[in-house]
């Protein structure tokens, strides 16, 4: 399996890929304000990289229940200065954490080569033509309403077969709009439009979405249903448990703001899996 974004490649089966977060925006749920000004959050992104993301994810408005939506030009100011200023020190990828397409067209000539998209659900393909124009990655992630609606009462007859029919129809439409299935990476979009017994479903059968044969990424990273589940005021352990199992149960990407923590959880992680692999060899 591979992944393609723009001039970078990945082939799996390989180490998990870490998405380092950068939200500059003043008031995302975790760490709004912290990085606001671009010299800051290009200080910040450079960090995480040194402590090992493989992706960072540069955002510009917040995606948390009942945020209130910021006008493109002002996404703009706020994103394209610090990808302009990563693309010239970083060799990974930056993500754009965005849903609007003149966003995302702008941040992609800044440097960006991934697109990161929690609207998957639009009805318009100028998105996924852009996607096919620039041969940038793309985040296909689940969402049930909007940022502002999502949380009001979700409901799923069967939360696993409604994401899993929702992936089968967005990727035949971005196929239609000259979209390779090379470029595309599935997120269930954990938070977005769930409840807790939904996201814990979703983490319990994320093996079921395998079958599509693409990258799956998971961003449970300081989400309120895991302090809400695992008690823990910081939100880290929990955080690290969902990372490591989907990881564990088939998940290629991690998608965390705590990148030094995450990043040594899952060292751990990938070793034991590598030598129950052995194992399992000389088993046979």
């Amino acid at each position: 399996m591979r992944l393609r974004a723009r001039h970078f490649n990945f082939e799996f089966p390989r180490s998990t890929l870490l998405m380092g977060i950068v939200n500059v925006t003043p008031d995302s749920f975790s760490d709004g304000g912290q990085f606001l000004d671009s010299h800051g959050a290009i200080e910040h992104a450079l960090k995480l990289v040194e402590e090992g993301a493989d992706i960072i994810d540069v955002g510009g408005e917040s995606t948390r229940p009942r945020a209130t939506p910021v006008s493109q030009e002002e996404e703009m100011r706020r994103v394209l200065p610090v990808i302009e200023g990563l693309s010239k020190r970083v060799n990974v990828p930056i993500s754009i954490d965005t849903m609007k397409p003149a966003v995302a067209r702008a941040a992609v000539q800044a440097g960006a080569s991934i697109i990161n998209d929690i609207a998957a659900n639009r009805t318009d393909g100028e998105m996924w033509r852009l996607v096919a124009e620039t041969g940038a990655g793309y985040v296909l992630m689940h969402m049930q309403g909007t940022p502002s609606t999502m949380q009001e009462n979700p409901t799923y007859d069967d939360v696993g077969a409604d994401v899993e029919s929702f992936f089968t129809e967005r990727l035949n439409l971005l196929t239609a709009s000259g979209v390779n299935a090379e470029q595309v990476i599935l997120d269930i979009g954990i938070g977005f439009g769930k409840r807790i017994a939904d996201n814990l479903k979703l983490l319990a059968q994320v093996r079921r979405f395998a079958k599509f044969g693409r990258p799956m990424l998971i961003g449970a990273s300081r989400k309120s249903f895991v302090e809400k589940v695992s008690g823990d005021g910081s939100k880290l352990t929990g955080s690290l448990a969902c990372a490591c199992w989907a990881v564990a149960n088939g998940v290629q990407i991690i998608r965390a703001h705590d990148v030094a923590e995450t990043r040594q959880a899952l060292r751990m992680l990938d070793a034991l899996l590598e030598r129950n692999v052995d194992h399992s060899s000389n088993l046979k």
